[in-house]
This record gives C-alpha cells, structure tokens and sequence, in this order.
C-alpha cells in the first residue's frame, strides 16, 4: 500500500496503490520560498524502529527503493550535497549526476546540472583520487577549518577540489559552514549525514528540516542513532509537513517551527 498524507490537507490525500512519480515526490519535498539572502539546511536520515541510523555501519541495510527514490529527489532539488568525511569514507560516496527527470525544475530554478558535494573535514585525510574529487561534473568543495594541515589542503586543491575555510581553528563552525555555502548561491543546503555532522548541526541551531525514513525493522545493537554528539540545553522542536507511507516504511518530513 502507498499512501500520500500531506499533513496540511489529509482529506485529499493520494492513497491510490501506485508508486508515486518523481514530480509528485519533488512537489512533495519542494524547499520553501527564499529571501534573497536566505538558506535552508535539511538532513535525509534513515533510522530503524528501534533508533539504529546504520547496519553494519552502512545505511544501505535499512532502506529501500522508495527511499533511494527520495534520496535521489532530495539530491536533484539541492544546490548542495553536505556530508562528513567519515560517511563519504563508509559509504563510498561519488559525486551527484546530472538527471534529465530534474533538468527542466533546476534550470527554472536556475540551478545547474547536479549539486555540488560538499565534504566537512578537518583533518582532509581523503583519498582524493576518488571520482568524488577527480572527476565530478562540478567540483567538490572541501568545507575546512583555518588551522587544517597545509599539506592536506594543497593535495584537495591538486586534485581540484575547492577549500572553504569555515572555522578559525582545526575543525568546521556548523552555522558558519552554511553561511559560506549560502555566500557562494548554495542557499538549498541538504546533508546527510553522518550522524556526527548532524548532530553538530543540530547543536548549532542550523538545522531547518529533517526529512526522516522509518525503517520497519529492529537491529538491538549499538549503532548510532541519525545525530551524536553533545546534547543541547532545551530540545528543538520541529512541526510535521508531510507523511508518505509505502510497504511499511514511512517518509516523514519535520520543519522549523
């Protein structure tokens, strides 16, 4: 059963057994209204029932189809792509592709062909020989801190990578990171993950939107949850947007209140 429930407007919600197309998802998770010096930062997470973001420290094991589908959407809406290095590490990651499905919404947009992937590393132990920096259709930026290790900095420009430096010390100022992405028109941020990144964002007060699969599955375990890190002082809460729902997995959609 596939079931579209626009929180907004359930009575008119799409509950017919088809899956849904790819303009209806990007409708469904279409970014908000900017001002023209405005940025929105949303996180795509997978968690399992009993709150694992991972199996077998991969985040394959737990998805789905449909959830690759949106993945997929949420990449094609995106200026940029924001992921930590551990998880580009882990999960193997290669630079975003042009989709012909998408090509007429970014161009209207005026995005351009693919989003651009943006690695939060302070160290830069990278294998910069990966497609991911060798080969992108646009280039990878390396969000980094100032005291980064010159070495490792000058390797990422050798291979093409662009280094932005957003933090006065080793490490990345989640909040500054996003004002510089916004500073160079990457103001539809998207990360996913991994949970440290996200965590840190959330500490930061930076995060706009979680988009959040439910995986209907239990894996008992110690894998992390979708965030680490610290706590915050007071809990952040966020209003429903949308619930998709499709063999048991539900698609759920929080934003700032």
């Amino acid at each position: 059963m596939r079931r579209l429930f626009p929180v907004t407007d359930q009575t008119s919600a799409d509950q017919t057994d088809r899956a849904w197309s790819l303009d209806e998802l990007a409708e469904a998770y279409e970014y908000p209204g900017l001002d023209p010096d405005g940025h929105w930062l949303r996180a795509n997470m997978v968690s399992t029932l009993d709150g694992a973001a991972q199996h077998d420290g991969r985040s394959q094991p737990i998805s789905n189809e449909t959830d690759m589908r949106i993945f997929g959407t949420l990449r094609a809406l995106a200026d940029v792509v924001v992921v930590g290095a551990e998880t580009v590490r882990q999960e193997g990651y290669r630079p975003a592709r042009a989709r012909e499905a998408f090509a007429a919404r970014r161009a209207a947009a005026g995005q351009g062909p693919a989003a651009v992937i943006a690695v939060v590393s302070a160290s830069l132990d990278l294998d910069f020989s990966l497609p991911l920096f060798a080969s992108p259709l646009v280039p990878t930026l390396v969000l980094t801190g100032a005291a980064a290790p010159a070495d490792r900095v000058a390797e990422a420009a050798k291979a093409g990578a662009q280094v932005v430096v957003a933090g006065d010390g080793t490490g990345v100022d989640p909040a500054r990171a996003v004002r510089e992405l916004a500073d160079r028109g990457l103001r539809r941020q998207l990360t996913e993950g991994g949970p440290r990144l996200l965590g840190q964002f959330v500490a930061a007060d930076a995060l706009d939107e979680l988009c959040l699969t439910i995986s209907p599955m239990l894996t008992a375990g110690d894998a992390q949850r979708i965030s680490g890190g610290p706590s915050v002082t007071v809990p952040h809460r966020l209003a429903p947007a949308c619930l998709l729902e499709e063999a048991g997995f539900l698609f759920t959609r929080y934003r700032r209140i």
